[in-house]
């Protein structure tokens, strides 16, 4: 048996009764009932996860999961490859978008090397987990072999269970990788079966000629490689990519360890979607970062069953939603913790 299917296992439910105590908790606050909105739900949703009516949200961590992708060579990106390691030094120098928003909420960023096309030489700060240098061009055969996707997904696997061992209160997931959201696209169409055009959109910011051809380049893979929607890691064999398979592992590794897991955007939530059609409890772990401007994000969140938590007309990716939606979280659980109950503050309860 291998790590994966050992981490499918050990997923559970969500504990209802936590969730039930820790609502009844807030109920008690000195607030009317429901006032608090979400906030109440990120609130009872972290305890109930984390086991714990009184979870501690200190230590936070990113991972920006990296990689290259085959489909590139297609001209479905407004930028070449080369600028995924060049983003890469950037992350590592602290100047990058996810960099910033994560200084600003107090959440550590690890850039994890699962698939980029470049020699590193062990640069400071970077955790090299490289499966291959990026993925084939799915418009011509399968992104990459089945070895490769389950490597990958151990990767991200792996990062959870250090998470544990580290007494990590919440992960976030994010990507780099010039090109992922065509395979992204191409996860939800294979999963959902609606029409490509319906679920593809600019990217970097693609022209009405080349988004044509995104769109041409991913049902012409789609057609080639026909993968079986039932089942998710032949998807992500065969039109994914290494930094969104390990994005799906992680957030595998997250529900098995029952640590809350915020994703991203577009690419991040391809990931969780992959890992929520692996094992339908996985998705009671996710919060939803934010809303991403690309058209098929929608459709990936309805599938999971998520909301968003934000909604600012975001597509960096990187983990930068994840940074902003983890203060909020936050927020939700220091409201279960520290606000005072009706009893505590000598006021009145409602009639």
């Amino acid at each position: 048996m291998n790590i994966v299917e050992t981490t499918l296992e050990r997923i559970k439910p969500v504990n209802a009764e936590l969730l039930q105590q820790a609502q009844a908790k807030l109920d008690n606050k000195t607030k009317p009932l429901g006032s608090l909105g979400r906030l109440e739900e990120f609130g009872r949703r972290v305890a109930a996860i984390s086991g714990t009516m009184n979870p501690d949200t200190t230590k936070k961590v990113i991972f920006t999961f990296a990689g290259d992708h085959g489909v590139t060579d297609e001209g479905v990106s407004a930028f070449p490859k080369e600028v995924t390691p060049q983003m890469a030094f950037n992350m590592l120098a602290g100047g990058a978008g996810v960099n910033v928003l994560a200084r600003h909420a107090g959440v550590e960023v690890r850039l994890v090397d699962v698939g980029m096309d470049y020699d590193f030489n062990g640069a400071l700060g970077l955790i090299d987990r490289k499966v291959a240098r990026g993925t084939k061009n799915f418009a011509k055969g399968p992104a990459m072999t089945r070895d490769q996707a389950l490597a990958a997904l151990k990767v991200g696997i792996d990062q959870a269970d250090q998470c544990k061992a580290e007494g990590v209160a919440m992960a976030g997931t994010g990507e780099l990788g010039i090109g992922n959201t065509t395979p992204s696209s191409a996860i939800i169409a294979a999963i959902s079966g609606m029409p490509v055009k319906d679920l593809t959109h600019r990217g970097t910011g693609i022209n009405d000629a080349a988004l044509a051809n995104k769109i041409r380049a991913i049902e012409q893979g789609l057609a080639l490689n026909r993968p079986d929607p039932k089942d998710p890691l032949d998807v992500l064999t065969k039109v994914g990519g290494l930094e969104i398979a390990a994005i799906a592992g992680l957030v595998l590794g997250c529900a098995a360890n029952g640590i809350p897991v915020v994703v991203d955007g577009f690419i991040s939530t391809a990931g969780a979607l992959i890992a929520s059609e692996m094992h339908p409890n996985v998705r009671d772990y996710i919060f939803a970062a934010h809303a991403s401007v690309e058209i098929g994000h929608r459709f990936m969140l309805e599938r999971i069953g998520a909301t968003p938590i934000l909604d600012l007309n975001m597509r960096l990716g990187e983990g930068t939603g994840a940074a902003l939606a983890m203060g909020l979280i936050e927020a939700g659980v220091k409201v279960l913790k520290e606000m005072a109950t009706f009893e505590q503050a000598g006021v009145a309860e409602q009639l």
